[in-house]
This record gives C-alpha cells, structure tokens and sequence, in this order.
C-alpha cells in the first residue's frame, strides 16, 4: 500500500516591459535513477508561443530547451507530476568486497569514470581541517557516510537563504549555518577530500505528515510538504549512487525526488535563463503545493466513519436489489444462485 501524491510547482518572472527571452534550460524533470514510482509528468510554459526540445545533458538529467518567437512580459514555468510515496529502503544494496572498508581505492577504470566527482573545488584551511580529523582506522564504508552525514547536520544549522548561489565551504563553516544546498555542497567537497566520489543533487523533498505522533522522538512535519531541495550522492562500488541529506543527517528515501545530479551546483540550477537588452525590473514568484492523490486505509489510518457508512450503504442497496430480482442464494457443496 502507498500514497499517491500530486505535486505541484510552479515558477513565475514578471517584467516591467516586453522582453526578448534567450533560449532557456530547464531541469525540473525527475532523473531517470529516481527510485520514486511516477505515473504522471507534465511541463506548461508561458508564454505559449515557443518551441521545446527535450535533450539530457553529459550528465544523463533530462534538460527542456526553451526557445521562444515573440517578446513577452511574463515567464512561467509550470510542473505537474503524479507519484506513488512507496516506502524506500535506502540500505537495500550490497558493497564490492574491496569497498566494503573505508578506506579503500576505486578500480583503475572506475576511477576514470569518476574523475568528475573525485576532484576537490575547494580546498580552504577549515575544509582541509574538517577532513583530515575524520580518522583513517578501518571502519565499514556505510557506517563512515552516516556518521559523516549525521554530523554535519548538526554542525551546520539550516537556514532559509533566498540569496543566489552556493556558499563556498570556508563560509558555510565559518558561519556554522547555511541552506540545503549549502550543506549538501560541503558534504560533496568533504567527501572528495577523502577520495568518495560525490556529486551535487538538486530536486523535489516531499514531507507527509505522520498518521500518528512519535512517542520517542520527532513527529516529522505537521502538514503535507514540498520544496526544492537539494543533496549529495555518493558513489559506493557495488551500491552505485547513494542519497545522503545533510540537512536532516538521514539517508534520501522516497520523499527525495531528484531532478539534476552534477558535479557542480551551477550545472544543477533548475532554470537557466537569461534576457536581451537593457536591465528590466523583474518580479520573482514561486509556489509549491502536494495534495494526497490516493491513499489506502492502513493499519494508523483505518477506514473513516463516513467510508464504513458508504460501504455499508453499498451493501444494503446490493442487498435490497437482490431482493427486488427475487435473486436467491442457497449454501450446498458450493454457492447456488436461483
């Protein structure tokens, strides 16, 4: 049994006057490795009059070229998508021998496949520092990522941040906060420093609030959510990519729908665009919402007072109608209908 769940995002710029747009990239379709059953996907944009081109960038993730015919005073960019929030195990995966201890070397071939997201970015005095005091004993490979993830959830306090880009490593340290995609780029530089290959994720978080409350622990969100959001992968031989959220310091499950994994953030930006011609005023909105689809009664969320009624009433209407058609039903080695 699983929920299923609408999502639903939708980005809007507004000019102050009619603009020439340049061709844009959008990324805000879910990546072919989403472990999240989806049955339904949709991508509207204003203005009508334009041409779209789905292409995959080096990378695999599906991009949406935008080019448009005419000037316009407003761009929106509009996603609607249908999905099954089946429960993920993110343990659910074996470890080459050789990777099963960390630390541990990639084949000579991977390593060349991975040369993208083995080489560090960053390289400051707090970064160095933050990873040379990871020690270097032998220790299993999946105990050392969730450890490394649970602690800088806590030494990293998430902030909302509507400031564009990413804080480099140093600052995020240094200010001992930062948002999602903060978090999830030092969590990639930390781990590049100790030879994991990891990469920058950019996608959708969605959050359903619990049936029931925690008794020993946090209860999760009180109402339904979504966002953009963003993580790390790291690749493990034998796993492949695995999801971690520094952020929350647990492992991704099927609440992270990715969109875009790169090497880099700015190669993940979930709309690349731009304008002809003197600089414009511009006006920013977005807005994100999740309704339940569908879901199934369980054991923490059994059948409403007014489902059993429903049921019921079905029943003495099929009943009643049995009744009126003089439909009998008799019991012997097998049902016998007269």
């Amino acid at each position: 049994m699983s929920i299923r769940i609408a999502l639903h995002h939708k980005t809007i710029y507004r000019y102050d006057r009619l603009v020439t747009l340049t061709p844009h990239q959008v990324r805000l379709r879910p990546a072919p490795h989403t472990r999240t059953p989806l049955h339904r996907y949709a991508l509207k944009v204003t203005p009508g009059d334009h041409f779209i081109n789905w292409q995959q960038d080096p990378f695999g993730n599906h991009v949406a070229r935008l080019t448009f015919r005419k000037p316009t005073r407003e761009l929106a960019v509009e996603v609607d998508l249908v999905a099954d929030m089946v429960t993920v195990n993110p343990f659910d995966f074996f470890v080459e021998d050789y990777a099963e201890h960390w630390p541990f070397d990639y084949t000579p071939l991977l390593k060349r496949d991975l040369t993208p997201y083995l080489e560090p970015a960053e390289a400051g005095p707090r970064l160095r520092e933050l990873a040379a005091a990871v020690p270097r004993t032998k220790r299993r490979s999946v105990d050392l990522l969730m450890d490394l993830n649970r602690q800088l959830s806590v030494a990293v306090r998430y902030v909302i941040r509507m400031a564009p880009g990413v804080q480099t490593c140093e600052e995020t340290l240094e200010l001992g906060k930062g948002s999602c995609r903060d978090s999830g780029w030092l969590l990639v530089q930390q781990l590049r420093h100790l030879g994991l290959a990891a990469r920058f994720v950019s996608g959708y978080l969605v959050q359903l609030a619990p049936d029931m409350k925690s008794l020993d622990g946090p209860s999760g969100p009180a109402q339904d959510f979504t966002d953009l959001h963003a993580w790390c992968e790291v690749y493990l031989p034998g796993a492949g990519w695995i999801g971690l959220d520094p952020t929350s310091g647990l492992a991704a499950g099927e609440g992270h729908i990715p969109l875009a994994c790169t090497p880099e953030p700015r190669s993940a930006a979930p709309i690349v665009g731009s304008y002809l011609g003197e600089e414009r005023q511009v006006e920013f909105a977005f807005e994100t919402r999740v309704t339940r689809y569908h879901e199934d009664p369980r054991v923490t969320k059994p059948y409403s007072e007014a489902q059993w009624a429903a049921v019921m009433a079905l029943g003495a209407a099929v009943d009643q109608r049995l009744q009126n058609e003089d439909v009998r039903l008799m019991m012997g080695g097998e049902p016998t209908f007269v």
